[in-house]
């Protein structure tokens, strides 16, 4: 099977486990439910579950011991693009080639149904952990949700994204920006694949391993979107592009060249795949994931 169809099916698959775990838009709160399912079946390429699926096949594991995760992080990174929507962050109108959650519900509903994704993330996960059937299994979640957690607050992702609304308007560094991009970019990217990892049972060595890969990767993934947002399509995006130059931010484009940026994502790249490389050589892959990384740094849209 070649990529796509392998990667069509895969993200089937993850639509399948959203669907799953979605939560019902019921009861007199049913407009927050239903806002948030808006955004979170708004498509997208799924990305943060398959590679949660994906590090838990390479160490022996499976999608259905991923699953409660694999729908946890989407909600986590659906919530953060609800909130990077809103006119106080990006004032973006269109995301995935649709209105925005806030342009359909309102803004204070795009508030809550981000709020409302976030929160339920954790009710999935800590669920998980008090289901499962023997005590090696609740270690392996409970290490997975401390690790997803981490990588979304404010050591994490939420960290990230303060320092780049703080820095909007002004001069950056490259120390700065690598910091905004460790966390706001990558660190969801580094929590997906350790958590496959971990609840696989990978080894402490493995999941450090992995870590270093995903952060490899992460950081190419934000370059190839300065990238994309300086030279895209609009229409291929599914979101306008130009946004960060109406944003006066910083971005590797603007220090260096989209040129410049291109080779450091190769470099990244090649990196990234030589270590994941050493990983494989106690745990035979298929090749799947080493093509969804090179896909992940290396996209159109």
């Amino acid at each position: 099977m070649i990529f796509e169809q392998e990667f069509a099916e895969k993200q089937r698959q993850v639509e399948d486990i959203l669907r799953q775990y979605a939560p019902a838009p019921s009861g007199m709160q049913k407009t927050v439910t239903e806002a948030m399912n808006y955004s979170l079946m708004a498509g997208g390429k799924r990305l943060r579950p398959i590679l949660i699926g994906e590090c838990c096949r390479l160490f022996g594991g499976s999608y259905e011991d991923a699953a409660p995760f694999m729908a946890a992080l989407e909600m986590i990174h659906t919530y953060s693009l609800v909130h990077d929507d809103l006119p106080a962050m990006d004032d973006d109108d269109t995301r995935r080639g649709r209105p925005t959650t806030h342009v359909v519900y309102g803004e204070a509903m795009g508030v809550l149904a981000g709020d409302g994704l976030l929160n339920y993330a954790y009710e999935v996960m800590a669920a998980a952990v008090s289901e499962a059937a023997d005590g090696q299994t609740m270690a392996r979640r409970a290490g997975a949700m401390a690790v997803l957690s981490r990588k979304a607050g404010v050591y994490g992702m939420v960290g990230g994204q303060t320092v780049d609304v703080e820095s909007e308007g002004k001069p950056v560094s490259k120390d700065t920006l690598d910091f905004i991009y460790a966390l706001k970019t990558g660190a969801l990217i580094e929590g997906a694949m350790m958590a496959g990892a971990i609840l696989a049972g990978a080894s402490e060595e493995e999941v450090a391993a992995v870590e270093k890969i995903a952060s490899g990767v992460g950081l190419a993934f934000q370059i190839q979107d300065d990238i994309l947002d300086e030279v895209g399509d609009s229409k291929e995006l599914g979101k306008p592009v130009g946004s960060d130059r109406k944003n006066e931010k910083t971005t590797y484009v603007t220090l260096y060249s989209v040129e410049e940026a291109s080779r450091m994502v190769e470099e990244l790249s090649n990196r990234s795949v030589e270590l994941l490389h050493s990983v494989e050589e106690g745990h035979p892959g298929d090749g799947f994931l080493e093509a969804l990384l090179l896909y992940l740094i290396h996209r159109k849209k």
